[in-house]
């Protein structure tokens, strides 16, 4: 997950390094914006414990989904976005459960080169995060029956990402993003640290 990242990152700093010129398009106040994107999702632990002699972790999988901004100024504005990843339970009791899991943020946006053609931003926010278990994890826990439920809670996340802007409306988005989700399941829960790195267009209007 770390490579994976860390290469995400390098590639978004090149483009700042090789499009930091003069902008034919930008970022402009009072403009809003609609992007699509797809991408992939890193998961990580989802119990704090064993079940059955192993932890149950949220499996890496594809994710997509749709955001719309609106630009206040040139360099800072507002993104509400809503997401979604078909994933699974693996390590659980029995084979993996397939699990999916749905999440909806808002978001500060800070544009750092905002009359670039490739522009940088910044973005962090806060947001909900709720899982859907095709069936319940189902083991044992320090010797005794358990049957874990999915469930939702509060995430928070930040980012780095560009937006090249081919011309004045069209943009092309790469973005690599941390995400802290609370807890998805009903007990036994434990916090996640994710990564989600992805792609995209959008529309300015």
């Amino acid at each position: 997950m770390t490579m994976k990242a860390a290469t995400v990152g390098l590639v978004i700093l090149g483009a700042l390094v090789t499009g930091s010129g003069p902008a034919r398009a930008q970022i402009q106040a009072d403009t809003n914006e609609l992007h699509v994107y797809v991408g992939e999702m890193f998961g990580d632990n989802l119990t704090d414990r064993k079940i059955s002699g192993d932890v149950p972790e949220l499996d890496d999988a594809f994710t997509y989904g749709i955001r719309y901004g609106r630009n206040f100024t040139e360099s800072w504005g507002l993104e509400i976005s809503t997401g979604y990843s078909q994933s699974s339970a693996k390590n659980a009791p029995g084979g993996d459960i397939d699990m999916g899991l749905g999440t909806l943020d808002v978001d500060v946006v800070w544009h750092f080169t905002p009359k670039a053609r490739t522009v940088g931003y910044l973005v962090a926010g806060i947001g909900y995060a709720i899982a859907n278990l095709d069936d319940p994890i189902q083991g044992t826990v320090n010797g005794q029956p358990a049957s874990i439920d999915d469930g939702g809670s509060f995430t928070l996340n930040a980012g780095i990402g560009v937006k090249f802007f081919p011309t004045k409306a069209f943009m092309i988005r790469g973005e690599a993003r941390y995400r802290y989700i609370d807890s998805l399941l009903e007990k036994f829960d434990d916090s996640l640290n994710t990564v989600e790195t992805t792609a995209g267009v959008g529309w300015k209007f």
